[in-house]
């Protein structure tokens, strides 16, 4: 896992693809938006956002 980081990390110094962080830090967020609302304890405080 450590090594996919690094290797992203790498690739955005080299091809100079700053911009690429943002989206991937909204899809992360999206991704655990989903993992977390799929547990019924959490979903009543979700369905506002939904």
């Amino acid at each position: 896992m450590w090594d996919l980081i690094k290797e992203f990390s790498r690739f955005l110094r080299q091809e100079k693809k700053w911009w690429l962080v943002p989206l991937v830090i909204l899809l992360l967020l999206i991704a655990l938006l989903v993992v977390f609302s799929s547990s019924a304890a959490v979903a009543p405080f979700l369905y506002p956002f939904l």
